[in-house]
């Protein structure tokens, strides 16, 4: 089921969502929008769980970030 409602959103945002569609990266606004959305809340539920990981096992030492920005091919901090 979906729901037509109506938003505020800043001009950037709005200019953003259209660049997407008029490229092909997403076929509609609303889609775009909505894609947006689910992935905010996958990144909230993401945090929850890394917190409570570091609440009941502490944060990683600076050696564990290390080995795992290098294991995700990202550089370092």
């Amino acid at each position: 089921m979906t729901r037509k409602i109506a938003v505020s959103l800043p001009d950037e945002l709005v200019e953003q969502a259209h660049r997407a569609v008029e490229s092909g990266q997403a076929p509609s606004v609303s889609s775009y929008v909505a894609h947006a959305m689910r992935s905010h809340g996958r990144s909230e539920t993401l945090r929850e769980v890394l917190d409570d990981i570091y609440e009941e096992v502490g944060y990683p030492d600076a050696e564990r970030r290390t080995w795992a920005r290098q294991a995700l091919g990202l550089p370092p901090e």
